[in-house]
């Protein structure tokens, strides 16, 4: 079984964290995203920076980390997107195996 993994995102829109969402999901990168919106205190270009944002939570698979990672880039508004990962250290055996089998290469396209 391949290692599962939350991989950790943030956007200043509903609408950009929508379309890695979906992108994400339809390329069988993840098997779901979580989007939550929060509030982000964070230092950028030497001052406090404060702003509302969407934070995606996505659960893959480690093999298909630089693929997912991929996406978030070539989809993101950031100059600099978050990309972090955690390592699922344990959860349900079924959900985990579903996990993989939706971001499987080999299960049947999606529409």
């Amino acid at each position: 079984m391949d290692d599962a993994i939350l991989v950790h995102t943030t956007t200043a829109t509903a609408e950009n964290a929508r379309t890695i969402a979906r992108s994400l999901v339809a390329e069988r990168l993840a098997a779901c995203v979580q989007i939550h919106p929060i509030e982000s205190f964070y230092r950028w270009n030497g001052s406090v920076q404060t702003d509302t944002e969407f934070a995606l939570q996505c659960k893959t698979v480690r093999s298909r980390y630089d693929a997912v990672a991929a996406c978030i880039r070539r989809h993101h508004a950031y100059e600099l997107p978050e990309i972090v990962v955690a390592a699922i250290a344990g959860g349900s055996k079924e959900y985990l195996a579903w996990i993989e089998e939706s971001v499987s290469s080999t299960a049947a396209p999606l529409s």
